[in-house]
């Protein structure tokens, strides 16, 4: 009796042509990345080492655009230093209520949808002119911060124009906006098994002890996941210090964030190079802050019970 003869496997390509037909089909991104991404960052690179101001063809100056920042430009430091203090000041307080929301909304309850998309709704505005024209007239003279204070004989006549409380101002609007983390942490606290709490709670543990002892550790994955995302965002804020300052990053520079300065410099100065150092000093800084976030990390993000 003769064997069935078996059907043949179709021979594969070879790897180059393989290769080549990803290629081509990945031809539209990587063209877009050269000419819309990697191409203008090394432009930007190229003009940070030169005198260019758009009507005029660069000149080469090396490091003295990196030189000029540091020791003959003080409202650099002050920009670095508003920028730092918002930071500071708005990521752990947005973390902090977004996490509080969230585990409030993790509960079972009849309107929780509703609920959800009421605190999300604000971060769909994102930062828009229209949120922060808003946020400025609540808190001018006379706006309904004035006159809600007034009410308790409180009169600061008008947070914007305090160097104290303007940036206050940008700070509660920042905090204001946190849907977007508390998504992200609903969806991390749905992961935690319930059969923990109940054995904690078996053992006598009380509700702060378990929070502690089990929703922190299991959700610290996330909480750095958050904190890296919040802290990128915030060294990039513009638009709100943008039109609540009215573009002057006042009063007395306590609202001058950095982006807001380089656009000043790159766009109502015309320094282009000058813009473009402040822009790559930017990008090593956020990089410097999220790798030392990452190293803290291995002392306090567990991942399936362990340390790293």
């Amino acid at each position: 009796m003769t064997r069935p003869s078996t059907l043949e496997r179709p021979r594969a390509a070879p790897y180059g042509e393989r290769s080549g037909v990803a290629y081509l089909f990945l031809s539209p991104w990587i063209a877009g990345a050269t000419l819309l991404t990697v191409g203008p960052m090394l432009a930007s690179l190229y003009l940070s080492f030169t005198d260019y101001d758009l009507f005029t063809a660069p000149s080469f100056v090396g490091l003295e655009n990196y030189r000029r920042l540091f020791t003959a430009d003080p409202h650099f430091l002050a920009a670095v230093w508003a920028t730092v203090k918002y930071v500071v000041l708005s990521v752990p307080v947005q973390l902090v209520a977004a996490l509080a929301v969230a585990m409030l909304l993790n509960r079972a309850s009849r309107a929780q949808g509703l609920y959800r998309s009421a605190f999300y709704a604000p971060s769909l505005l994102g930062a828009s002119v229209a949120v922060a024209l808003v946020w400025r007239a609540l808190f001018a003279g006379g706006g309904a911060a004035d006159q809600v204070l007034s009410l308790f004989g409180v009169r600061t006549g008008g947070w914007i124009t305090d160097p104290g409380l303007a940036l206050l101002v940008l700070v509660l609007l920042g905090i204001w906006q946190f849907g977007a983390p508390m998504v992200i942490f609903l969806a991390g606290l749905k992961q935690i098994p319930l059969e923990l709490y109940d054995a904690a709670a078996v053992d006598g543990a009380g509700r702060w002890r378990r929070f502690w002892s089990i929703t922190l550790p299991m959700l610290s994955p996330v909480i750095l996941f958050n904190l890296v995302l919040d802290t990128i965002r915030a060294f990039q804020v513009f638009n709100a210090a943008f039109i609540v300052s009215n573009g002057t990053g006042g009063p007395g520079d306590s609202t001058l964030f950095y982006t807001l300065y380089l656009w000043q410099k790159a766009f109502v100065d015309f320094k282009m190079g000058y813009a473009s150092a402040m822009a790559w000093l930017l990008l090593a800084g956020i990089a410097l802050v999220t790798a030392l976030i990452f190293r803290s990390a291995r002392s306090w993000v567990h991942y399936g019970g362990e340390e790293r």
